[in-house]
């Protein structure tokens, strides 16, 4: 369903530029920034492939950063400039902003579910002592970061529902930090385990 709406955004965009003349890439310069290129070259077993670009695979570096950010200027500063883009924006925010709740699950006698008033960037997890207990809330990575870019990967509860290893990662990076709550307080003890990509924490039976 939601794939259906954004093909359909997707395609409403491309209308509204290219129906206007003033607003075609193809008549609008773009200027876009001047990318540096070096030597750096790799000898696989006697075939040299060049690779100039190699510098902006570490995308926490100055000019990197700086790089994207220039970038980016000219990316929305040609978006912002479509006439519909404002009204297909609110309408979207329209159809959006509707409560809604993940599927709930029972773990050592505990219930746990992830809640979204509406707009806001990440669901929230809570937790429940018993059905007709308070929800208590467990996390929100909406408080995260000012942006609300910090996302929940994946979490998992142990046996008992005591304790919850859990995995963020900020602005759809493919890095995650791994972290340990404690359910019943909702604190997180000193221990994190950074720079891992593509995996997951788990429990052993005994926690």
């Amino acid at each position: 369903m939601e794939f259906g709406v954004l093909y359909a955004v997707a395609l409403f965009f491309t209308s509204c530029v290219t129906d206007n003349p003033t607003e075609n890439s193809s008549t609008a310069k773009l200027n876009y920034p001047l990318t540096r290129k070096t030597n750096v070259v790799d000898d696989y077993h006697g075939v040299k492939v060049a690779d100039p670009y190699r510098w902006l695979e570490d995308d926490n570096s100055p000019e990197t950063k700086a790089w994207v950010q220039a970038e980016n200027k000219v990316t929305f500063g040609y978006l912002e400039r479509i006439p519909e883009r404002l009204a297909i924006k609110e309408r979207l925010t329209k159809l959006w902003n509707y409560e809604r709740y993940g599927a709930p699950f029972k773990q050592g006698g505990r219930y746990f579910y992830s809640k979204n008033d509406g707009l806001q960037n990440q669901n929230v997890l809570y937790t429940m002592a018993a059905l007709d207990a308070e929800p208590a809330l467990l996390l929100d990575p909406n408080k995260l970061s000012a942006d609300g870019t910090v996302a929940l990967k994946s979490y998992d509860i142990t046996e008992d529902g005591n304790l919850m290893a859990y995995a963020l990662s900020a602005a759809g990076s493919d890095w995650e930090e791994i972290h340990v709550r404690d359910v019943r307080t909702a604190t997180d003890s000193p221990d994190i385990i950074r720079w891992v990509k593509f995996s997951s924490a788990s429990w052993t039976k005994d926690g």
